[in-house]
């Protein structure tokens, strides 16, 4: 029998919720506690290196209401998933589960209500997810990735801490920003949703619309969509700029050390890596994100003078060319608008979470 303390997770989805939960869990673990993670299929994918003892896979799904006749469906999965949290906690009983959000959060969260477990929730987006929004009254805490949360019911525990992350990009916190007299570097990255817009505006707009003598200058290192390389390395290639292209990087936190300026969608984990480093950007929320929660991540570096927020429907090529290039020609603008993206930035976010979670067990 295992005589450590248990604190289940629920998540899943994507990776912008599995991430932030990862590094929550290893905080726990660093504490002595033992972790089980509760997710379905999709949420699973993510989670080959999840730092859990165990990983329970339950059914899960997303009510549509455009559909209303797979309503009946998705209502017998859910309550098959949560049957199946609810059996596993008979096996295993937690002190505490806590809800990182998505549709697979479900099922350990209302498990655990039944089973009548305290629970937290820990909202990664300036805007509460529809599962969060669910459990939020009844949780011990909302803990949020922004100050602002939007769609919070009255009478919640908001508590905002900022979104944990990763063990690397807390590494570099303290990488000076680079020199601003010789080569500039641009990082793009895109995400994987909606990324072909990304592809298609930004490298005409540096290699159109970018004065010479800077884009001369320039570096861009970007995330593009593989059937987009070979037209974009043909653009860059054209104008005379120097441009490192992969659909995919893994090296995240050395890319974004070294920017000196950073094009990216606002999803929750990169506005907050952004953050948690100090880099100026120029977000591009994305425009079908639900509840538009994107320009809501982006409010926050933008207010503080450390971010451009451009829109969709605004992102023409000129536009976008003049902006990057006004930012990248003042390095002193540059470095104040890195010192005020890292204002924003909290790389304890983790080990706040798991002192309120420590102390609500304890309590």
């Amino acid at each position: 029998m295992n005589d450590k303390p248990l604190v289940v997770i629920g998540a899943g989805g994507t990776g912008g919720h599995m991430f932030p939960a990862a590094a929550f869990a290893e905080e726990m673990r660093a504490r002595g506690w033992a972790v089980g993670l509760i997710s379905d299929d999709r949420g699973l994918r993510y989670a080959e290196t999840f730092p859990a003892d165990w990983k329970h896979e339950v059914k899960a799904s997303s009510p549509n209401l455009r559909k209303p006749l797979a309503l009946p469906g998705v209502a017998l999965k859910i309550r098959d998933g949560v049957n199946q949290a609810a059996r596993k906690y008979n096996e295993q009983r937690p002190a505490l589960v806590a809800g990182f959000g998505g549709y697979p959060a479900y099922p350990a969260l209302s498990a655990a209500r039944r089973k009548r477990i305290p629970i937290i929730i820990h909202e990664q987006n300036a805007v509460l997810g529809r599962v969060n929004r669910a459990f939020a009254k009844k949780a011990a805490v909302v803990a949020s990735g922004f100050e602002r949360l939007d769609r919070l019911p009255r009478g919640a525990n908001h508590v905002p801490i900022g979104n944990p992350v990763r063990a690397p990009i807390a590494a570099m916190r303290d990488a000076p920003f680079p020199d601003t007299d010789g080569p500039l570097t641009v990082f793009v990255t895109g995400g994987s949703q909606g990324a072909r817009i990304l592809g298609e505006a930004i490298p005409l707009a540096i290699a159109n619309h970018i004065p010479a003598p800077l884009r001369a200058r320039l570096k861009v290192v970007q995330q593009v969509r593989e059937e987009q390389l070979e037209e974009v390395r043909t653009l860059y290639d054209k104008a005379g700029v120097e441009a490192e292209l992969q659909a995919f990087f893994s090296d995240m936190p050395d890319r974004l050390a070294a920017a000196h300026m950073i094009i990216a969608r606002s999803g929750a984990g990169t506005v907050s890596e952004i953050a948690a480093i100090g880099r100026p950007s120029i977000l591009i929320p994305l425009k079908i994100a639900m509840d538009d929660h994107q320009t809501a991540n982006a409010e926050g570096l933008v207010d503080a003078g450390a971010a451009d927020m451009m829109l969709e429907d605004n992102l023409y090529p000129n536009l976008l060319g003049q902006l990057l290039a006004a930012r990248l020609e003042d390095g002193d603008d540059l470095r104040a608008r890195a010192a005020a993206a890292k204002g924003q930035g909290n790389i304890n976010a983790a080990r706040d979470l798991a002192d309120m979670a420590v102390k609500i067990v304890a309590d």
